[in-house]
């Protein structure tokens, strides 16, 4: 039998955006696209969210929707004495608040909104990019990382709503540690 643990959680935003404001983008400046702050979002299994930038891109369909935790954004505004920031402008789809996300990767968790629910595995770390720096702080990207969230594959899908959740994890978290920064290898990044 798979143990289960059980964490009350908040989705606190649903990022949907149809366009990249940041990918290609080095030369032009961040772009000016639509960008919605859900109330709830439509999942597809193997494919990610409709509407979304990512939406059936086999690039990344192992990494579709990526979660965040507000907590990691406040620790990273206070490491930066800036703030508060605007979690949109971190591109991440989910926000949520109460969830430590790193013991997540390489499992399949469940998230419970409204009477939905729908099955993600963490495949891999969410990596800032250089445009945190310029959307929200100087400094921004280098206190990113370790604590970017978690790029996930939807392995069953649903709808996802704002508001209180469940997350299911196979594994123990500990929210108090939402806003921590996780072990990473050295970077080559400045």
């Amino acid at each position: 039998m798979t143990a289960e643990y059980r964490y009350d959680v908040e989705v606190l935003h649903l990022l949907v955006s149809p366009s990249h404001a940041y990918f290609g983008r080095a030369r032009e400046g961040a772009a000016d696209v639509p960008t919605a702050d859900a109330e709830q979002a439509e999942l597809v299994t193997g494919k990610g969210i409709v509407g979304d930038r990512f939406f059936g891109k086999a690039a990344h369909m192992d990494a579709a929707v990526t979660l965040f935790a507000m907590e990691a954004l406040e620790s990273i505004a206070a490491d930066l004495g800036a703030g508060p920031f605007d979690p949109l402008l971190t591109r991440r789809n989910v926000i949520l608040r109460g969830v430590e996300l790193a013991p997540l990767l390489g499992h399949e968790f469940t998230l419970e909104s409204g009477r939905d629910e729908v099955r993600l595995k963490a495949g891999r770390p969410a990596h800032p990019c250089a445009w945190m720096d310029q959307m929200l702080a100087p400094g921004a990207h280098k206190a990113m990382r370790g604590r970017g969230g978690v790029r996930c594959q939807v392995v069953a899908g649903g709808l996802l709503h704002r508001g209180p959740a469940v997350l299911v994890s196979p594994v123990p978290l500990d929210p108090t540690k939402a806003g921590d920064a996780n072990v990473l290898r050295p970077s080559r990044l400045p």
